[in-house]
Parts: C-alpha cells; sequence; structure tokens
C-alpha cells in the first residue's frame, strides 16, 4: 500500500513514517519546503505543498491509498483538518488514521481540542474507513525541555498534581502503523495512553534520579509559565496551551483500565513506561554532551 502522512516532518509523524518504512511499506510525507524534505527518513517520498493553499491540493492527493492525518498545532487546524478530509474523499482513500487526543470531550473549550473534536466527526460522515488515536501527553515533549532539565535542574512543563498519563511517541507509532496496514481497527477510537498518571513532581523525581541529583518541579503558576513561554511561542499558542494545561491540573487526565487495554490492542504490547524512557533519555543526552 501507498501511505500518505501529513505533519510527517514533526516527532510523532516523524516517528509514524520509521515504522512504515521498517516495515517495507511505501511512504509519502507532506512537506512545505525542500529544504525539510532533506531531513525526511531514507526511503521516504516528500510531497511539497501546504495544506493552507487550496492549488497544491491535487498533487499532494494523488497516488495514495492511506491516509495519515495530523495537524499540528496551529491557527489554521481546523481548516487544514477539514480540507485533507476533503481531499482524501476525493482521491478515494481507503482508510484515515486520525491523530486526535485523548479524552477530548474534556476539553471543548480549548480551540485546538475542539479542532480536533470537529475533523473527528468529519471523518466518521466521510465514508472512509477510519482509526482515531487519542494520545495523552507524549513523553517526547519533554525533549522541548532538555537544556532546562540537564543544565538548570528543573522540569518547567507545568501538568500539576492530579497526573495525566502520558505516553511514548513509539506507541503512537506502532499504532498508527498497525492501523494504517492492518485490518481489525477499522472505524473506531482509541486511547494511548501510558501504564500510570504522572504528576508533574513525580516526572521532575524521574529525571533527578537518573541523573543522581535534584531536579525540581517548577510548579502551577501558569501566568509565570505563560511570561516564559511567550518568549519562545505565538500569544494564540500560549494562550491555548495554557488553557491544556489548566485542565490538566484542575482535574487531571487519567486513563482508565479500559483504555489501557485498549492501548495495549492497537499497539500490540503493554504501553512503555515513564521510568524507562527518562532512563533511555538520559543516557542519550549525557552521551551526547560527552561527545560534544
Amino acid at each position: 500500500m501507498k501511505h500518505l502522512i501529513l505533519g510527517g516532518t514533526g516527532t510523532v509523524g516523524g516517528a509514524v513514517a520509521r515504522e512504515l518504512l521498517a516495515r517495507g511499506e511505501d511512504v509519502k510525507v507532506l512537506t512545505r519546503s525542500a529544504e525539510k524534505a532533506g531531513s525526511l527518513p531514507g526511503g521516504a517520498t516528500a510531497v511539497i505543498g501546504d495544506l493552507r493553499d487550496p492549488g497544491c491540493y491535487h498533487s499532494v492527493f494523488s497516488r495514495f491509498d492511506t491516509l495519515f492525518l495530523l495537524n499540528a498545532v496551529a491557527d489554521t487546524e481546523l481548516q487544514e483538518g477539514l480540507a485533507a478530509v476533503n481531499e482524501a474523499r476525493r482521491a478515494g482513500a481507503a482508510r484515515i488514521v486520525y491523530l486526535s487526543v485523548h479524552d477530548a470531550e474534556k476539553g471543548p473549550h480549548i480551540p485546538h481540542i475542539a479542532a480536533k473534536l470537529a475533523i473527528e466527526e468529519a471523518i466518521r460522515r466521510s465514508g472512509i474507513a477510519y482509526t482515531i488515536l487519542r494520545p495523552n501527553n507524549f513523553y517526547q515533549n519533554d525533549y522541548w525541555f532538555r537544556e532546562t532539565i540537564q543544565e538548570h535542574g528543573i522540569y518547567p512543563q507545568p501538568i500539576g498534581d492530579a497526573g495525566i498519563s502520558r505516553v511514548d511517541v513509539r506507541d503512537i507509532a506502532e499504532a498508527a502503523a498497525n492501523a494504517l496496514t492492518r485490518s481489525g481497527f477499522e472505524n473506531r477510537s482509541y486511547a494511548l495512553v501510558g501504564p500510570e498518571p504522572l504528576t508533574g513532581p513525580e516526572c521532575a523525581r524521574a529525571y533527578g534520579e537518573v541523573f543522581g541529583r535534584e531536579v525540581r518541579y517548577a510548579g502551577n503558576d501558569l501566568q509565570a509559565w505563560a511570561r516564559e513561554a511567550g518568549k519562545m511561542l505565538p500569544g494564540w499558542m500560549v494562550y491555548d496551551f495554557a488553557l491544556m494545561y489548566a485542565l490538566f491540573q484542575d482535574r487531571g487526565l487519567h486513563a482508565t483500565a479500559g483504555q489501557i487495554t485498549e492501548t495495549e490492542r492497537i499497539v500490540g504490547h503493554l504501553p512503555r513506561t515513564f521510568g524507562d524512557f527518562v532512563q533511555e533519555t538520559a543516557t542519550l543526552w549525557t552521551r551526547e554532551a560527552v561527545a560534544v
């Protein structure tokens, strides 16, 4: 089968592309620039285009069987997602696998989650066989905080004290590849979660244990977080993420036992633990620091 991946130059989409290629699949990845095309996994074919430009749709959405749809958080997320669904219908796609978010119904007031709910509904009504993947917060989000964790001994992601069932991107990639290449997962939604809920202090403590020194949690002050995040992110994104973190802090985002079973079924094994991820990550960061 020929697979078209949207969002394939990012953390999750790139992992999905690599997983499919490792299985010998034919993979095309949409990218907005020829420069990014050079960073694609070996064996992937680049398709240059931009979902904000309808003029490229016919060339992008051609000669593929299945679509992996990942829309990055953006102020155009809903438009881009709906365009992809419409073009998949026009092109006669056999299957869509869509990356949404865990328990999206709990956050309909959050802009990027509201967009995902609308895109989910469009997919269900499209007539195309689909699988909706609903992952929790990614372990690999911590890559963005490497310097703060490693150099300053602070874990800055304000996920709070209620706990969220974070998940490894590699589990998401395996779930997506299974849904794209195997039968039995059609027309269903699957939670993708880790084996246990994690709080901000617990995440900090896990890094401290593997580094052998204190790593402190930066705390739950979202105004302070927004001031720092605003130095790197646009204001609309800071606002959106602050609403998401407020949800995490107020209510948590715990997986049920049934959702952990869902994850195991579509991934094909027990979900990876945060402790194992942190150990691997700390080893990698230390090795890279020594190499420099």
